[in-house]
């Protein structure tokens, strides 16, 4: 059909950990899917494979981006471009570890480092009988020395000492590299994998352990993006998490000025927050915000102090929370925790009809499909007319459905957050009190619950785990119109 069925594979050490949905149909597609990973402190690479699902037959990879560890630790704010896919061949995926000692004797002129190659374990298999004949080739200050061949494994044991002369004074950025091989009779070696330790760690302390095998790292350019290329946000946090009581002073400074409201706002911790951070950093700040006072009982005065402080720095209505503030963000990562399982009753009897009808919906005359009557369920032609007016009667349908759920859910509707409403338009009523500004109390509120609760999940349901899989094209052009 000259498209795809793309989704993404994502694999830490050769291991996978996560799968994003199938986009259908698409050669540009949009996933939009965050992941987060609880991962060992010692892990080695991260993987992103893009295949296309078949319905039948295997799936086909069409490329992937490997990341190093040291490649994600080296951007402090992440690594966040479009990455070139190189191509996967299989026969050059690596996997598995080799088991090394290595000392520089205290004693002796000159220096030398010993490496202890004793074994590995787990190899990929590259010969036709499933198993490999491995080999090390280990490299070190321009010297290179090689282990025998074991034959037919795939866990050679070696137990081999190699020795390297190493150069006086510092070792500055040298390293020592392995490199695991197959050998074959006829033909080139085939791959089995690397790594590479710095000297500098070796000559204060002695080395010993299993090791990642790695691949060769490729540079994205060496393919000009033939294969096309991957958008990835990847971030690496490493969080050290201390015992409750240790929080405490940071928990006593941040609810102080919801606890004691008499202080002046400017000077509060929040206001501060509100002030330092930008708008990348915001989003974080506000998880964490209202995660912290949910934890407290606090959440809803919380949300109450950061809309009183906006409210009080607006003076033109019609831009109240339009910005990324830490109000507004606050605002509506609370939605999100509290109010997941509501949106959820509301929203998915309509969604999933939508799903399972697949109708045609088109309002642009630029997009519409006038002579292809049979996919759109008609005989013959149409006119642009006929396929507005029943695209408008079948989207009022839809909507009406949705607005009849949402009326009718206000019992249902958490608590917390008919709370926080409540208080919302109190304090738009005492900021605009003239009766000009007096739509403001109401779209103080639906701004966040339709433009950042409803019609997002409307119009992308995967993000907000309302579907299992993302939409295929004509079903996204429907939620598209139907959340506009």
């Amino acid at each position: 059909s000259g498209s795809s069925d793309p989704y993404c594979v994502v694999k830490v050490d050769n291991e996978v950990v996560a799968r994003t949905a199938t986009v259908w149909k698409s050669l540009n597609p949009f996933w939009g899917e965050e992941i987060t990973l609880c991962l060992p402190r010692g892990f080695h690479s991260l993987a992103i494979y893009v295949l296309d699902e078949d319905t039948i037959g295997q799936d086909d990879v069409i490329g992937k981006v490997s990341l190093s560890r040291q490649q994600i630790s080296a951007e402090p704010r992440g690594v966040d471009s479009w990455l070139s896919l190189a191509p996967v061949n299989p026969d050059q995926e690596v996997q598995g570890e080799v088991h090394l000692e290595l000392r520089v004797p205290e004693q002796g002129h000159p220096r030398v480092l010993r490496c202890h190659l004793i074994e590995a374990r787990d190899l990929a298999p590259r010969d036709p009988s499933g198993t490999s004949d491995p080999y090390a080739r280990v490299s070190c200050c321009g010297h290179t020395s090689e282990t025998a061949v074991i034959k037919k494994t795939r866990f050679p044991h070696w137990d081999e000492v190699l020795e390297f002369e190493l150069p006086e004074g510092e070792l500055g950025e040298a390293v020592l590299s392995v490199e695991v091989w197959d050998w074959d009779i006829v033909g080139k070696n085939d791959f089995l994998g690397w790594i590479e330790i710095p000297l500098d760690t070796i000559s204060v302390n002695p080395t010993k352990g299993w090791f990642q095998l790695l691949p060769f790292s490729s540079s994205t350019e060496e393919y000009g993006g033939q294969l096309g290329a991957l958008r990835l946000a990847v971030r690496l946090v490493e969080d050290t998490v201390l015992p409750p009581h240790h929080y405490q002073p940071l928990i006593q400074l941040l609810t102080e000025p919801i606890l004691c409201p008499g202080q002046p706002p400017e000077g509060t911790a929040l206001a501060v927050l509100e002030e330092v951070t930008s708008g990348e950093s915001r989003q974080d700040i506000a998880t964490k915000l209202v995660q912290i006072f949910l934890g407290q009982g606090l959440a809803v005065p919380l949300l109450d102090y950061l809309t009183t402080c906006e409210l009080a720095r607006t003076t033109d209505p019609n831009t109240l929370f339009r910005s990324n503030s830490l109000a507004s963000k606050s605002m509506e990562q609370f939605l999100k925790v509290v109010g997941l399982p509501y949106l959820h009753e509301v929203l998915k009897p309509v969604v999933n009809r939508i799903f399972e009808e697949k109708k045609y919906v088109e309002l642009d005359p630029g997009k519409m499909e006038l002579s292809g009557g049979r996919r759109i369920s008609f005989k013959g032609s149409l006119s642009e007319a006929q396929v507005r007016d029943s695209s408008l009667e079948v989207l009022k349908g839809y909507l009406g459905d949705i607005v009849d759920a949402i009326v009718g859910s206000v019992d249902k509707c958490p608590v917390p957050m008919r709370v926080a409403f409540k208080q919302l338009r109190r304090r738009a009523e005492e900021r605009f009190p003239l009766a000009q500004h007096e739509e403001v109390r109401y779209f103080s509120i639906s701004g966040f619950l339709f433009l950042r609760f409803f019609a997002p999940a409307v119009l992308t349901p995967k993000l907000f785990r309302l579907r299992e899989q993302h939409a295929e094209p004509r079903t996204g052009r429907t939620l598209l119109l139907l959340a506009k």
